[in-house]
């Protein structure tokens, strides 16, 4: 097992001795983890591809359903599945935004589908410049198909967003702005990755209205 397999392995274990206190160890906070994550300049972006982190939506979990739908069955509600197919590619659903609070229809098709995306909360240029370079394939698909990183999204805000950090972009929903940035925080620390200098202090501004937000951890 890589170094990098091991650190996956025990992410968002935090609780070893001395590293959080104990009145924290139920639910690290995002201040607890920031505390401990490397803040660097961005890596340059030569030799980033999609293809550096393996194919789009892969079946990970090996459950006979690729990621994108696991994703739309996860955060949709009142879903239609394609016939005979083990309820599994979602046809139809119904949103409600995390991002934006709109509740979106999602309708399977060319001309259709892109109303709802999934995003990857930490992008995956974003992710390639901020440490996973150094990350081996195998890891770098887990990373794009790890739930924890994914949400699916109003389509032109998950557009809008880019590859941009926390310094840069925030979902338009304010109330859901703290829990935004947990989940960066959560998916960086999880794979070794680092922090803008710029990136961190726009989460600790954040962070001054919810100074307690748990880390999230799935």
């Amino acid at each position: 097992m890589s170094r990098w397999e091991i650190r996956i392995a025990l992410a968002l274990t935090l609780f070893v001795s001395g590293f959080i206190p104990e009145s924290h160890a139920a639910a690290p906070t995002v201040v607890d983890v920031i505390a401990q994550m490397a803040v660097k300049g961005r890596a340059p972006k030569t030799g980033y591809t999609r293809d550096q982190f393996g194919t789009a939506w892969k079946d990970v979990d090996h459950n006979g359903c690729d990621t994108r739908n696991d994703i739309l069955n996860r955060d949709l509600k009142s879903i239609i599945y394609k016939v005979s197919a083990k309820d599994c590619v979602v046809l139809s659903g119904v949103l409600l935004d995390p991002y934006s609070g709109q509740s979106i229809d999602f309708l399977r098709g060319v001309a259709t589908s892109s109303e709802v995306q999934i995003d990857h909360v930490v992008a995956l240029s974003n992710a390639w410049q901020t440490g996973a370079f150094k990350l081996t394939i195998e890891v770098r698909t887990a990373f794009a198909n790890d739930p924890l990183n994914l949400l699916a999204v109003k389509g032109s805000l998950n557009s809008q967003k880019g590859d941009g950090d926390a310094a840069t972009w925030l979902p338009p929903k304010k109330s859901y702005r703290c829990a935004y940035v947990a989940r960066q925080v959560a998916v960086k620390y999880k794979y070794g990755l680092w922090l803008t200098a710029p990136e961190k202090a726009a989460i600790l501004k954040l962070l001054q209205v919810c100074p307690k937000q748990a880390i999230p951890t799935g």
